[in-house]
């Protein structure tokens, strides 16, 4: 087992407090279950009566069902946080924890769901669990299938949400806003290097350069470069057609076509975006950026540069993706909050005004942002009701909310 520098105490503790519980969820009953009228009403004869009107309506499961305030989290265990390819069985911890995160800043229920054949239908499977749940999470899937099922599954009626690519976009376009207003940029004037071409770094990338976003309601930077493993992402470079994302990414961003490697890429940048791998920007490359640059390292649990490398390069912000920074980059800013918001609404999508709403009121939280807090605290719940409230209002705006009867 690999461990960060430092912290092999929190996996021993976190292995045995797994131990100890069995477990971070369990299920709580909602009503009484104690003579036999209480019986009746929750299971036979009565309940038949519930049945036959959900039946004459579906949209009565909102009413009358867990469905109005539950989600499930759907993964197939094939890219689980940095530990990559580990299956179902392995992932139940990670979903488990999320689950509770839900439930904890949002007062969602949410349920681990965990396929272990990840080779056979994964979009059928999870279209056939869909009636029970309010929303779906879709969470630690590898990319391009990722992006293949989220599509697929957008016909459901329901809120359905990759949260590795959108609920890191979010976050990162709410960090980025507050990092602009420190060092006196302008959004629109950002010149970014985006260092991944996974599903977060497909994500930012197409939500910051706003690539099938409505221009209404997104703000596009003046450019962006994308870096996988073989160096910029450009037109014309060969073997692009064989992965129709990374095809779709030279098309719209990188309009010089620069040909390099990453370090090519950051010479002159204002911003790198990381969410790659431990240890590959190195001093040299910050030093290579414009004046006063902003790193976002968000590789865990060992960034692309430990902050403290970054400053001594120049770096005026720097984020990564850890809780022991300040700074920290972390999806549970953005997803309790969207899909308590979604909830609210009854929305049938989540649509590009909740996403841009959600990362405005994240950054919008933080009244004075400074260098070392352009995001708020990630255990502050009030930021889980303000990312709510934009996002049922942002709901409404876009067409997405339904009354249910």
């Amino acid at each position: 087992m690999v461990f960060a520098p430092g912290s092999t105490s929190i996996y021993a503790e976190s292995l045995a407090l797994h131990a100890k519980y069995k477990g971070k969820l369990g299920i709580r009953k909602k009503v009484a279950l104690r003579t036999r009228n209480d019986l009746s009403r929750v299971y036979t004869p009565g309940v038949s009566a519930v049945c036959r009107e959900i039946a004459k309506n579906p949209d009565l499961a909102y009413r009358y069902t867990l469905k109005s305030n539950t989600i499930a989290i759907v993964s197939d265990g094939s890219a689980v946080l940095g530990l990559g390819n580990i299956g179902g069985y392995a992932a139940i911890p990670v979903m488990e924890g999320k689950a509770i995160l839900f439930k904890e800043f949002a007062g969602v229920d949410a349920f681990p769901i965990c396929f272990e054949n990840y080779e056979t239908d994964f979009t059928d499977q999870v279209r056939n669990i869909a009636p029970v749940f309010g929303g779906i999470n879709l969470e630690d899937i590898a990319a391009p299938k990722c992006f293949e099922v989220e599509d697929a599954l957008q016909d459901l009626g329901i809120p359905v949400m990759h949260d590795d690519q959108h609920g890191t976009a979010v976050v990162v376009l709410a960090a980025l806003l507050n990092a602009c207003r420190v060092t006196g940029r302008k959004f629109s004037d950002l010149n970014i290097v985006v260092c991944g071409a996974g599903a977060a770094g497909f994500a930012i990338s197409r939500l910051l350069k706003c690539i099938g976003y409505d221009p209404a309601v997104c703000t596009m930077v003046n450019e962006i470069v994308v870096c996988d493993t073989k160096g910029t992402i450009f037109r014309g470079r060969p073997g692009l057609y064989r992965n129709k994302y990374k095809f779709i990414l030279a098309e719209e961003t990188n309009r010089p076509a620069l040909a390099g490697s990453l370090a090519d890429a950051m010479i002159g940048a204002d911003v790198v975006i990381g969410v790659s791998g431990p240890g590959i920007i190195t001093e040299a490359m910050v030093r290579s950026m414009a004046e006063n640059p902003i790193v976002f390292a968000m590789a865990n649990p060992v960034p692309e540069i430990l902050p403290e490398l970054a400053k001594h390069a120049g770096a005026a912000i720097v984020g990564t993706g850890r809780s022991d920074y300040p700074n920290q980059i972390n999806n549970v800013l953005a997803f309790p909050g969207i899909f308590r918001g979604a909830l609210d609404a009854r929305a049938t999508r989540i649509s590009d005004e909740m996403k841009v709403a959600a990362a405005h009121a994240i950054a919008d939280y933080v009244q004075k942002p400074r260098r070392e807090r352009i995001l708020p605290n990630i255990l502050d719940k009030g930021v889980t009701r303000a990312v709510a409230k934009a996002v049922q209002e942002a709901a409404i705006r876009s067409g997405c909310s339904r009354t249910i009867a």
